[in-house]
């Protein structure tokens, strides 16, 4: 079948927001409306991909990690914190089958982390998301099949970390950023390619600010900080990034030896603009989304904080991790959005066992709702597998993991 230029970008078009549907309303866990109008103004991204949490660990606790204690995944949430593990070495992996409620079988993210530390103070990261989005049925708009496909999203990044002090950490991390949304449609004199760009992170870490038996830790980090994606040649309305202000603080509190528990808050808001609302008036719906599109990428982080009441734009993640003997962990989580950013609230609860080198780690979304107003993400699992390693052998050292600091 062939079809025009115009006609395929259009095509394009929709396909990105079906799936940006998916992946943002259905993230978003939107509640249907019965007889009533609920103005939403849901601030929505690109390769949303980027705000789902690929760690088992942190899955466990609301995805709680800014201010958690550092671990094999912390290039994820806050790259300063890697200086601060324990060990040398650490790996990570983790399989998150998405969306299980829904019905999809062949919806999954795959991730793996390391880091590695070459001096007392200093440490380089990499680590690797891949989702996959299942098959896809292609149609244009009057529902014509123009072919299926795998599409797929992938983000590969690579960092430097290193303590400023004894107590202060700073983290910088660069991302590429691949997003092939329509695999395997082709099409004549077709302009679709693959949407690719680049993002840095900018993170900071205050660990042990010690009170009576416990350590308080703070976090800030500045993740997605990227280029606008586009996906096709000539592409002028380029969709933004998840860029992220991410604040928080943990405090470990210490009974003996055996048992301790550690508490954390992390606050969250994308640092993108507000998409117009429709006004009604066509000439002046398209006059504010060229100028939604044509904002430099300074200029739409600072818009993000302008409009409407900013708290309700705050997203915020609060966890607990009890640890008996650095070996067995329990951990429970809730995720707070509020009704006017999609409404998604949850609790998550996790376990992790460690054994010499070795970790595992499972988390667990609860399910919440019902009927049409069932959370989409209910029976979430994550799965989780982590070595911490030193880089040279030492028979007298403890197995004590970084997530114990």
């Amino acid at each position: 079948m062939h079809i025009s230029k115009r006609k395929f970008i259009k095509v394009m078009k929709r396909c990105y927001q079906g799936l940006a549907a998916v992946l943002i309303l259905f993230f978003a866990g939107l509640r249907s409306v019965n007889g009533q109008t609920n103005t939403l103004n849901v601030t929505t991204t690109a390769v949303p991909f980027l705000r789902i949490s690929p760690d088992a660990r942190a899955g466990g606790m609301g995805d709680l990690g800014v201010s958690s204690a550092p671990d094999a995944a912390s290039s994820y949430y806050n790259l300063a914190k890697t200086p601060f593990n324990a060990k040398d070495i650490g790996i990570t992996t983790t399989y998150t089958p998405w969306l299980k409620d829904l019905g999809l079988n062949d919806v999954y993210l795959l991730s793996a982390a390391g880091f590695y530390k070459f001096a007392p103070d200093q440490a380089l990261s990499a680590s690797l998301r891949y989702f996959s989005l299942g098959n896809i049925q292609f149609t244009d708009y009057n529902g014509n099949t123009l072919g299926s496909g795998h599409p797929n999203e992938l983000a590969f990044d690579l960092g430097y970390s290193r303590k400023l002090s004894d107590n202060f950490g700073i983290g910088l991390t660069g991302r590429y950023i691949y997003s092939n949304l329509a695999s395997g449609y082709a099409s004549t004199g077709a302009t679709y390619q693959p949407g690719k760009t680049f993002a840095v992170d900018v993170s900071l870490y205050y660990h042990g600010v010690t009170v009576e038996h416990g350590v308080w830790n703070f976090g800030l980090a500045l993740t997605n900080l990227g280029c606008k994606i586009g996906y096709t040649n000539d592409a002028t309305e380029k969709d933004y990034i998840p860029a992220d202000l991410g604040l928080g603080a943990s405090y470990t509190n210490v009974f003996d030896e055996d048992n301790k528990v550690m508490f954390g808050l992390d606050f969250h808001k994308l640092l993108v603009p507000q998409t117009p609302n429709p006004t009604g008036n066509s000439t002046t719906d398209s006059t504010n989304m060229a100028n939604y599109y044509s904002k430099s990428l300074t200029g739409s982080w600072f818009s993000s904080f302008s409009g409407g009441n900013q708290l309700q734009t705050v997203m915020a993640d609060l966890g607990v991790e009890y640890a008996y003997q650095d070996q067995f962990f329990l951990r429970v989580g809730y995720y707070y959005e509020s009704a006017q950013q999609g409404d998604l609230k949850y609790f998550t609860t996790g376990i992790g066992l460690r054994y010499s080198v070795m970790e595992l780690n499972f988390s667990y979304l609860v399910p919440s709702g019902s009927g049409t107003n069932r959370n989409p993400l209910s029976n979430t699992l994550r799965f989780g597998l982590v070595f911490n390693l030193d880089s040279k052998s030492d028979n007298s050292s403890s197995n004590t993991s970084s997530s114990t600091q």
